[in-house]
């Protein structure tokens, strides 16, 4: 009572992270990020950036965690079918004699013998028994498949955050070329802008002019700047999002390269019959939901097994001091059978569960299975589009820029204003930053279409692999996929 009175009074009281424990945790998950990681050297090209978000990203590297814990579930989930050796060992000890009576079994009357001892006082006693139930083993069987289909599972989201990670990386890296082409020609622009405005407003107050003409040019002046400062404020971030996906430091400035060659369109020629067998045998979110049902049909067979008597072998080797036993050393075998029955009446319920689980996994997987064809759909049609969006930017571009040259040559021999000249080169840079946006869309649009049909690139062991490996690798899946070439359905992703 004294000791349960006691616990009683203790309290378990919270504890809030000190801030040293908070900045060695921090600094501990920095080191960790950093470590390993290969410096840039030289400009950043479109394979480069892949490579290294595929090596070094941290969304992907938690990813491949998860598959390798699932792994270790799998092979720890396996030792649950072995049988169960058990040693164990007691001591035992009694402050008297362990003295009995008997009873005579036909009269009832006490036995005439004097009461006897039985045991020692002290009683040091080993067991070495094997054990093995036929039950446990036929759910630790089944259990261990259902871990094996969730190693495959964690596999295909590995491969669904590769398709994400690579699209991600395509869309920021071409924002960043279009902020290192556009920014110092931006900011030239803003400050001929400025130099401009402040002329207009010394003008209005001059009066030389009609004050409406110097307000009509302020205003457009005004409008150009906002625009221009839009423009440097949404391209201001491309190069924070490119160095997060790459493991690039924050602060670190770097260049990119811009990728030659156009958007193409070989995956248009691709007949979208094909494109849908791909998609259907390829696709990470149908192949998750494919093993999700074979989960579930284990599911069941594990819920019947439950319906059966559980039949169990056991085999000891025994040992105990006890001077009153003659035999000290023994072997001891076993076989129990046990059945409950009150189960019997819960089978119905869990067969019906089991069922519905069943019938749920497969009703997902023909809803992913119609969501994916319409996603090939979708991105074929996205990516028809956006190549055609970028040829019609592309080509507004040359012409705006043309026409700035222009109005600055006849600026500079006087036949146009300041303000055109400012304006139309406002106007230029407007239609290169959509030409650069059509292009990032094309890009993105290319990547929906290949994650549609589950490809990625042909990387295996990649944590092994040196960053110049890698790279020439994903250049490789890269000229691969700018061919337009379909996978064999052979292949298996």
């Amino acid at each position: 009572m004294l000791i349960l009175s006691g616990c009683s009074t203790l309290n378990v009281e919270t504890a809030k992270l000190t801030q040293s424990e908070v900045r060695s945790a921090l600094q501990e998950d920095k080191t960790a990020l950093t470590r390993d990681v290969e410096p840039l050297a030289g400009p950043l090209t479109l394979d480069g950036a892949i490579a290294r978000a595929i090596k070094y990203n941290a969304e992907r590297r938690y990813k491949a965690m998860e598959e390798a814990v699932a792994m270790g579930t799998f092979e720890a989930g396996q030792f649950d079918m072995l049988p169960k050796l058990i040693a164990s060992a007691g001591y035992r000890d009694r402050n008297n004699d362990l003295i009995t009576r008997s009873t005579d079994s036909v009269t009832g009357e006490p036995s005439l013998a004097h009461p006897y001892i039985s045991s020692s006082r002290q009683v040091l006693s080993t067991d070495v028994s094997i054990s093995w139930s036929l039950l446990d083993f036929g759910q630790s069987y089944y259990a261990a498949r259902q871990n094996a289909d969730r190693v495959l599972i964690a596999g295909e989201r590995r491969r669904k955050a590769l398709h994400t990670l690579i699209l991600d990386v395509r869309t920021a890296y071409w924002r960043v070329v279009a902020a290192q082409k556009l920014v110092p020609l931006l900011r030239s622009t803003i400050a001929e802008s400025e130099t401009a405005l402040k002329d207009a407003r010394a003008a209005e107050n001059d009066r030389i002019r009609s004050p409406l003409e110097p307000l009509r040019y302020q205003r457009q002046l005004l409008e150009n700047l906002r625009l221009l400062e839009t423009i440097e404020q949404e391209l201001s971030t491309a190069r924070v999002e490119l160095a997060t996906l790459t493991a690039l430091p924050l602060t670190a400035g770097y260049t990119v390269v811009e990728p030659a060659g156009e958007v193409g369109t070989a995956w248009l020629d691709q007949p979208v019959d094909k494109m849908e067998e791909v998609a259907l045998m390829r696709n990470p979110d149908l192949r998750e939901g494919l093993y999700n049902a074979r989960i579930a049909q284990q599911e069941t067979r594990r819920a019947m097994l439950k319906l059966f008597p559980g039949l169990s072998f056991n085999y000891g080797v025994k040992h105990s001091n006890d001077d009153y036993l003659i035999h000290q050393n023994w072997n001891e075998t076993g076989a129990q059978i046990s059945f409950n029955l009150l189960g019997v009446l819960s089978a119905p319920a869990q067969m019906r569960l089991a069922d519905a689980g069943v019938t749920l996994a497969s009703q997902r997987r023909m809803a992913v299975q119609m969501a994916v064809l319409s996603q090939v759909h979708i991105a074929r049609l996205q990516y028809a589009n956006t190549a055609r969006q970028y040829e019609r930017a592309d080509a507004i571009a040359q012409v705006d820029g043309r026409i700035a040259q222009h109005v600055a040559n006849q600026a500079e021999v006087q036949k146009q204003s300041a303000l055109d000249r400012i304006s139309q080169q406002s106007t230029a840079v407007l239609s290169q930053l959509r030409r650069y946006q059509a292009r990032s869309n094309a890009e993105a649009a290319a990547s929906r279409l290949q994650a549609t049909l589950g490809m990625e690139p042909a990387i295996n062991g990649s944590s092994s692999m040196s960053l110049a490996e890698l790279t020439a690798a994903v250049a490789q899946s890269l000229q691969t996929w700018n061919q337009g070439r379909l996978p064999s359905l052979e292949d298996r992703p």
